[in-house]
């Protein structure tokens, strides 16, 4: 019997070789040997060769590629790098596995480059000083297990490659990527986004559940589905990426789920989320930088969040590996290439001798700061004993098929620090399915019910539309909920255009039929910021006007402090609350993502020409007038269950004519 006529990876390693192995699937590994290119943008990725013919790539995009959308980062150089596929083989698993190193890599000079008291201090500072003050809802901060490893780099990365296929389990891609001076290997839990035959894909998870010692049960998996923290953390990154694909997709997305991710050592909670474009997958990659699962919302101020409290730049850290494919068939119209991105995470880095895993936690306002170091040491207690580079736990592996009852702590620093080497030769056994179990899967379903219909079920038209021939901007004050807000605009008949706050004309402003000023970071009163001021000025201009004027979140504050309200910080942040209030007579299920809230004396139903819609401790939730309206609340969120007809009622009102 014949060999392989391609090279062993062993030949492939000796001689230098740029190559990736990618696991999709439980029986084929894909092997891609081929040159390798560093690009400065998206744009540059060379997806047709100098006769314009399509062609295969692989791109690692680092995190620094946030500039490309005008975001704030640390500037390491991480290079943009793309592997050009010169050639394909799909290996059989078994085929794969027998020609992969077992000898052990050793590790030396372990831990975490940041302290857990130090860490502790950061994540109470994000929640009194970024949070506690509107920055954003949540806020993703990370810190680095490193190690010297005297391994040569592609014998390490064939090796832990190895351990991957063979103990972990439930990864979107299991990967390793070899590039002169760099090494990746990974199982990521998360497809960031793909675009198949027209549809784009996301797959926000977010929701950690670290597996006991003797593995994960229906008992112990129920106590954390109930978390008020994390199911309210899924929300919130749901929202996040739906502004994004509410940017690419003609149809703004519709959301599946909940399900669950279940691998070796940690189960997550996720939603999918699909739509449909016409977009170049580099520009859809683009509008999707990155996931906030891994930064945090809103996006761009996440960015310098990270930038204020991460003293070192993320290298490809919450980046993408980019698999474009070139299509099949294609329409006149379409992309020439599929898109593959999972986000870099889970993933071991090793550079001059070096391995670091980044590990982050997501920080809302209930994040308790020794909650969240704990939730830093299981995901790199996850990485690392799924590479072989930490002692498994060989009980919860032999759980997953029959689990028991019970629980353990997790895996301490100290056991992570002196971790040595082990060599485990049995692969895991068939898992169960912890969402099989009739009473998780009831508790699942069950967090669709707090969620609105508009992005559960298909966008279709439900009939005439009620503002048809109508016109609006928005303008975008640094949230892009604006993209959610301007979809479902236009499912209400408008035709829609959005300007950020820092380009958008006094002339434009002047001009638009309905103006709507939207949502934003950020302290309502500060005056040395330019993008307050800015937005101070469209909503005075609009009223002075007389123009037909709708204000969300930030732009409702403002337009409350031209009525002489008081502007003043919320006791505990209403960051991805979900509330039910009175919106002028009618009860109202809506999302909220606020710090700061208009205030009047219990009582108050009038200032000026407003009217106030206020719940009993005086606190503004709505406003409206002639050719104006007003709404503390984010009508777009997936949590404002009676978002659509709550907005239909805001718009109409500020399209009333103004009598004189």
């Amino acid at each position: 019997m014949t060999g392989p006529a391609h090279p062993s990876l062993r030949e492939i390693a000796d001689r230098g070789i740029p190559f990736a192995l990618i696991a999709r699937d439980d029986a084929t590994v894909e092997l891609l040997t081929g040159d390798v290119v560093d690009v400065d943008l998206l744009s540059d990725i060379p997806l047709t060769d100098d006769s314009g013919a399509p062609r295969e790539v692989l791109a690692l995009v680092p995190f620094r590629q946030v500039r490309e959308r005008g975001f704030e980062c640390h500037d390491d150089g991480a290079p943009l790098r793309c592997l050009i596929v010169r050639e394909r083989t799909a290996l059989p698993r078994d085929e794969a596995l027998a020609q992969l190193p077992t000898e052990p890599v050793a590790l030396q000079d372990a831990g975490f480059d940041i302290a857990d008291e130090e860490y502790a201090d950061i994540v109470r500072r994000v929640i009194a000083d970024e949070i506690g003050r509107g920055e954003g809802a949540n806020f993703v901060i990370r810190r680095d297990f490193t190690a010297g490893v005297s391994t040569d780099a592609a014998t390490a990365a064939l090796t832990w490659f190895r351990a991957l296929l063979e103990h972990e389990r439930g990864a979107y891609w299991t990967f390793a990527v070899v590039t002169p001076g760099h090494v990746a290997v990974g199982a990521s839990p998360e497809a960031h986004v793909s675009a198949r035959d027209g549809v784009v894909t996301m797959n926000p998870i977010s929701g950690t559940f670290r597996h006991p010692d003797g593995g994960a049960t229906a008992e112990t998996l129920t106590e954390f589905l109930r978390s008020t923290k994390e199911t309210e953390e899924l929300f919130m990154v749901v929202d996040e990426e739906l502004k994004m694909m509410s940017a690419v997709c003609s149809d703004g997305g519709r959301i599946t789920g909940p399900h669950l991710k279940e691998m070796s050592r940690l189960t997550h909670t996720e939603y999918v989320l699909r739509g449909r474009s016409r977009l170049d997958p580099r520009d859809i990659l683009r509008e999707t930088m990155f996931a906030p699962t891994v930064t945090g919302s809103p996006m761009q101020n996440a960015c310098t969040v990270i930038s204020r409290h991460e003293t070192t730049p993320r290298g490809y850290y919450s980046g993408v590996a980019a698999l474009f494919t070139p299509r099949l068939t294609l329409a006149a119209d379409e992309a020439t290439h599929d898109l593959d991105a999972p986000i870099l995470i889970r993933t071991a880095y090793l550079q001059d001798g070096r391995l670091r895993v980044p590990v982050g936690a997501t920080l809302v306002r209930h994040s308790d700061p020794y909650g969240e170091v704990g939730e830093t040491h299981g995901k790199a207690a996850g990485v690392l004993g799924a590479i072989g580079a930490v002692p498994r736990d060989a009980a919860a592996e032999a759980a997953v098929a029959a689990p028991a009852k019970g629980t353990v702590a997790n895996l301490a620093v100290a056991d992570v620090a002196a971790a040595h080497v082990i060599d485990e030769d049995a692969p895991a056994p068939a898992p169960r399915r912890l969402a099989d179990d009739p009473a998780i899967a009831e508790l699942l379903a069950s967090r669709n019910g707090r969620l609105a219909e508009f992005w559960l079920n298909p966008q279709g038209a439900d009939g005439p539309a009620p503002f048809a021939g109508r016109s609006a901007l928005v303008v975008d004050a640094e949230d892009r909920f604006t993209t959610m807000l301007a979809h479902q605009l236009r499912h209400l008949g408008l035709e829609v255009e959005i300007a950020p706050w820092d380009a958008v004309t006094d002339a434009q402003v002047d001009g638009a039929e309905l103006l709507v000023s939207g949502p934003g970071p950020g302290d309502p009163r500060d005056a040395s910021s330019p993008r307050i001021r800015r937005m101070r000025e469209v909503v005075a201009r609009r009223r002075e006007a007389g123009r037909p004027l709708l204000a969300v979140c930030l732009s409702h504050q403002i337009l409350a402090d031209t009525f002489g309200i008081g502007l003043a910080p919320l006791d505990a942040p209403h960051q991805g609350l979900q509330k039910s209030v009175d919106v002028f007579g009618m009860p109202a299920s809506i999302g909220f993502y606020n710090t700061f809230t208009a205030r009047v004396p219990a009582g108050t139903t009038r200032a000026g020409e407003a009217e106030i819609a206020a719940d009993a401790a005086g606190d503004v939730y709505a406003l409206r007038g002639p050719g104006f309206a007003s709404v503390q609340g984010h009508l777009e969120s997936i949590l404002s269950r009676d978002g659509m007809t709550t907005l239909q009622r805001l718009v109409a009102q500020a399209l009333t004519p103004v009598t004189a």
